[in-house]
């Protein structure tokens, strides 16, 4: 059935082995992120027969669905009010609140269990994770009395909200938080997370601090490419996701549309470039599924707009001859394999 995402399991296993295996020669775990693909179990079995490091996810959701004995990880900041799903459902979550950490060990106790955590701190992105020095140390000390929870490791986050490009100075800060607290409190951080996707071309170039021994990567799998500079990664399928929709009416019209423009559905005033007399189609997918602008088609063909459940495409320059029913195939950006992944219309294809 259409509109489809079409999936090719053999293309993800192989991103993820190689990503994988580079991890471990350079002395790094993985935390392999499913939250973009919602944590399809055909993929999460992948996951665990390519027996990853930890399991990872924004949502507590996703990760209640998946059985396993690889550990589990929230990456997203926990909400106090989720604290008991979270201790029964993660094994580490990521944090950077101490009175969310405190409920945490409440709820971990009731349940005799120690919750990891690692904690957060912010280098300049300005996402989650804490900015102040003096308060990372106070976290620290304060969640070492706590009986059921286990400071895991630090981490930072970077490229996700500010754009900040990581580099051996910026990861060298984290190295510092890491020997700072090692030696204050005389104890072994195991963990020391720097980043994600975008910290592969450090990785790769060989310029990733030694202590730096964990990566938390999500779209370098499903994309092969690295998020700091959006390069493809050599040896990586960027197709791993593509996107099929079918085409639900063919004609030629105006390119601009007849009388006072106003607001459109969704309270925008439009605006149109006239190209005369265009041959469109239509294809049976819109706003509610995918963002139109994060689709890249095969063909020569270009997406002028959409509503709530429909796509215009201009076909004029096509190098394809289109009928009713036939099929338009995409590529995926990592925001549209997230909309689509999430949205229940679309059906799900397995090569």
């Amino acid at each position: 059935m259409y509109p489809r995402i079409i999936i090719n399991k053999e293309k993800f296993r192989h991103n993820l082995k190689y990503l994988l295996d580079i991890c471990h020669k350079n002395g790094l775990s993985m935390m392999a992120v499913s939250k973009v693909f919602c944590a399809d179990h055909n993929l999460i079995n992948i996951m665990i027969e390519e027996n990853v490091d930890y399991i990872a996810d924004s949502r507590i959701e996703n990760l209640v669905g998946i059985a396993s004995v690889i550990p589990k990880v929230l990456l997203r900041l926990p909400s106090i009010g989720d604290a008991e799903r979270v201790v029964k459902h993660s094994d580490i979550s990521l944090n950077s609140e101490i009175d969310t950490i405190k409920e945490l060990d409440n709820r971990a106790r009731e349940f005799n269990i120690v919750h990891g955590v690692i904690l957060m701190i912010d280098l300049g992105d300005l996402r989650e994770g804490i900015f102040d020095e003096n308060e990372v140390f106070d976290t620290v000390k304060k969640i070492l009395k706590l009986d059921n929870i286990l400071l895991k490791g630090i981490g930072t986050n970077l490229t996700c909200y500010g754009g900040i490009i990581p580099t051996q100075e910026i990861l060298q800060k984290l190295v510092y938080y890491k020997k700072a607290l090692e030696s204050k409190f005389k104890l072994k951080i195991d963990i020391v997370s720097g980043g994600n996707s975008s910290s592969l071309e450090l990785l790769l170039g060989g310029k990733i601090p030694d202590e730096i021994n964990n990566l938390r990567l999500g779209e370098s799998i499903v994309l092969g490419r690295e998020t700091a500079f959006g390069n493809y990664l050599d040896n990586t399928y960027n197709d791993v996701f593509t996107f099929e929709a079918d085409i639900i009416e063919i004609k030629e019209k105006p390119s601009l549309p007849l009388g006072e423009v106003g607001m459109n559905a969704f309270g925008k005033v439009p605006k149109f470039t006239d190209k005369g007399i265009i041959l469109r189609v239509i294809i049976a997918v819109g706003k509610q599924d995918v963002d139109y602008k994060e689709l890249i088609p095969y063909d020569t063909v270009s997406l002028i707009g959409s509503s709530s459940d429909h796509i215009i495409v201009d076909i004029s320059d096509s190098h394809n001859i289109y009928e009713i029913g036939d099929t338009m195939l995409f590529r995926l950006t990592y925001s549209s394999i997230l909309s689509l992944m999430t949205s229940k219309y679309i059906t799900r294809y397995y090569e």
